[in-house]
């Protein structure tokens, strides 16, 4: 058996780059998580973030680790950053959801578990041009070849159409959580990988 993968590559597509972040993003990405969910946060605390990201992408690497963590998705021709994705550590009580309910005992639905997820965070400037799936699909196949895994989810809300139709577009199964909470835990994207 190969050794376990402990680090993301730098991951190319025809228009996309996903690389790491490095603090020279910190003015970008500022912008673009101010731009997307009106952060409040300060350039210097998203300057520390960027830091940290380096610091955990090490760390994971010297534990052995998955690669979890968010990754710059910058436009080739251009070098512009316009976004990040990564994955993530998934806590969520998935067998509340009926692709998931024949892995746990009923009595257990409500417990959380561990999944592999996935996120994205496009710049609105450049959202409705296909990156994110774009991006999300390269990070996919490098889940299925790279870390072997068994299954990729995504999460998001009821009112997000945009995630929803890129969970579409990458080929995930949607299932809906049947209960109120948790309340961002409401539709939730499968990839299982044959």
């Amino acid at each position: 058996m190969s050794q376990f993968p402990t680090a993301l590559p730098t991951l190319h597509t025809s228009r996309l780059t996903i690389r790491p972040f490095t603090v020279d993003d910190a003015e970008a990405y500022h912008a673009i998580v101010r731009a997307t969910f009106g952060s409040t946060k300060t350039l210097a605390q998203h300057r520390q973030r960027l830091q940290w990201l380096a610091l955990n992408e090490a760390a994971l690497a010297e534990l052995v680790q998955p690669p979890y963590g968010d990754r710059a998705i910058v436009l080739r021709d251009s070098n512009q950053l316009i976004g990040a994705m990564g994955f993530v550590p998934s806590l969520g009580p998935f067998a509340q959801l009926t692709c998931f309910a024949h892995e746990s005992p009923a009595d257990q639905a409500q417990r959380f578990t561990p999944e592999v997820g996935l996120f994205w965070m496009i710049d609105p400037a450049h959202q409705r041009n296909g990156y994110a799936s774009e991006a999300a699909q390269a990070l996919i196949e490098y889940a299925g070849t790279g870390l072997n895994l068994r299954r990729i989810i995504a999460t998001t809300e009821y009112d997000n159409a945009a995630s929803i139709a890129v969970m579409h577009k990458l080929g995930m199964s949607i299932d809906h959580n049947p209960l109120p909470t948790p309340a961002w835990f409401q539709v939730v994207g499968v990839f299982t990988f044959s």
